[in-house]
């Protein structure tokens, strides 16, 4: 079991669930209309370090982090 955090102004409460690669996760979280808008923005952290591969595999008790873009002066 994993869990996906969702940081910032997306809204949505952390949920646990079965995936053994990035790629799962990002086809399960493509299922829910309520990120859709924020998927391709965002950037992925895998227990704080930052990835971008979609193969990245995963191990039980991992933390993704959703991260959407912030502006800064």
């Amino acid at each position: 079991m994993i869990k996906v955090e969702f940081l910032g102004p997306i809204g949505k409460a952390p949920m646990e669930m079965e995936a053994s690669t990035l790629a799962e996760v990002s086809a399960q979280l493509k299922t829910d209309s309520s990120l859709i808008q924020w998927l391709d923005k965002c950037a992925v952290a895998l227990n704080d370090t930052m990835v971008n591969d979609l193969a990245t595999e995963l191990k039980d008790g991992d933390r993704i982090s959703i991260l959407p873009p912030v502006c800064g002066g």
